[in-house]
């Protein structure tokens, strides 16, 4: 065996135990016993400048360095902030400024990334690179982060009121044993070989090829409209092809009570709907209620509707007890027919006792019909006591409910 490769060998044994001041030692020793530094340095790998460094420590004795020390004090560029004053308050304000919604905010309106903040900071004369402002925002306790989704837009005194009164009502309705549902429009849909989101399992590097662009093809959106029984954990999903209007939400209602509702309330007396305030279904759309004093007619009972709150719609007990379970169970699939939509609707089911039927709706629902005031004035509404515009109940033509309150009429 060589010296070279002696020195190799005994080299890699024992560099993994040593730092790097006794690495540079343990090469000068090679070199004082008599290889060459050029030899050593091929050996080992360190520079010779290092190894060479490494013999006049030993020739010179180690005394003056500490034995806890790998190099000597003094060493080392100083810290940006000292070389420029300034440099940390400059990025704080640039920073916070942007934050704040400052309109004077270098960055207000552009991306807060490091290259746009070293940019920045280069124009106020820094020398920066974006690693460095990496590092200083680390310091000063930055992170990337997304966005949260927290809060629920117009918040009104009466908000928590509100939903203290519908579980009031739903308590209510269920002690007697009468339906309690909770109505919405799932976010349309596009029919069509489409990227849906989420992801399922397939063999690797075989993901299910769909159209690049997300256009309306001929077979158009879907809106699915729900109805959840929330005593017997039951959903109801009617497809529309045409239009999510008021008229269409109620005859959702209609056909969820003919395919589930008469079977399992034999008894029925009254109704209890717990609705958004906006959309087809909304607190202030007159077709709505007209819609409903056709049904309440139909079923010769008072149909009792409370709204939650503007701005709470993900409150709404379908949106996390049925239409969040239905986005899983069709996440990474292509809806590409309505039979397809149907199918994953109705197999959508949960630990808890879930289950969900599912139908196509073909009817054709025309959109823009106005409700005149005197139309309104044929409605047989009881605005409750307590905020009124959201909470009402509408009887059958032939009920008097002049004299009165929503609560004694619908007792």
């Amino acid at each position: 065996m060589s010296d070279a490769e002696d020195i190799r060998k005994r080299f890699l044994m024992l560099a993994p135990f040593m730092d790097e001041r006794r690495r540079r030692l343990l090469a000068a020793s090679d070199v004082l016993s008599g290889a060459s530094v050029s030899t050593v340095a091929e050996a080992t790998g360190l520079a010779p400048a290092t190894i060479r460094r490494g013999v006049e420590e030993l020739q010179h004795g180690t005394s003056e360095l500490h034995v806890d020390r790998v190099r000597e004090e003094g060493g080392g560029r100083p810290p940006e902030m000292e070389r420029q004053p300034g440099l940390y308050e400059a990025l704080g304000d640039l920073v916070q400024s942007a934050i704040r919604g400052d309109p004077e905010a270098a960055l207000l309106y552009v991306s807060k990334s490091q290259r746009n903040l070293a940019a920045a900071l280069r124009k106020l004369g820094f020398d920066v690179s974006h690693k460095l402002v990496g590092r200083l925002l680390k310091k000063m306790g930055f992170s990337l982060q997304a966005n949260s989704k927290t809060r629920e837009g117009a918040n009104h005194p009466d908000r928590d009121a509100q939903f203290e009164h519908i579980n009031a009502k739903i308590r209510e309705f269920q002690a007697a044993g009468q339906p309690t549902i909770s109505v919405d429009t799932k976010k349309k849909e596009l029919i069509g070989n489409f990227k849906n989101a989420g992801r399922e399992l397939r063999p690797k590097g075989q993901p299910e090829e769909v159209q690049v662009h997300d256009f309306v093809g001929e077979l158009g959106k879907v809106a699915p409209y729900g109805v959840y029984d929330i005593a017997r954990n039951e959903g109801f999903v009617n497809v529309g092809i045409s239009n999510d209007t008021a008229s269409f939400a109620v005859a959702s209602i209609k056909r969820w009570w003919y395919a589930l509702g008469q079977e399992c309330y034999p008894d029925l007396q009254k109704l209890l709907i717990t609705a958004d305030c906006g959309g087809s279904n909304g607190a202030r759309v007159r077709l709505w209620k007209c819609e409903l004093q056709r049904l309440a007619n139909e079923l010769s009972i008072p149909i009792t509707v409370a709204h939650h709150p503007p701005g709470t719609s993900k409150w709404n007990r379908i949106e996390h007890r049925l239409f969040a379970f239905i986005s899983k169970n069709w996440r990474g699939k292509p809806l590409v027919t309505h039979e397809v939509i149907v199918q994953l609707i109705a197999a959508t089911s949960t630990t808890s006792g879930l289950s969900v039927q599912c139908r196509l709706d073909e009817e054709e629902y025309v959109t823009g019909i106005k409700i005149s005031d005197t139309g309104m004035k044929a409605v047989n509404l009881v605005n409750d006591d307590f905020h009124g515009e959201w909470n009402y109940t509408i009887y059958p033509f032939g009920v008097d409910t002049s004299t009165l309150s929503t609560a004694q009429a619908v007792d």
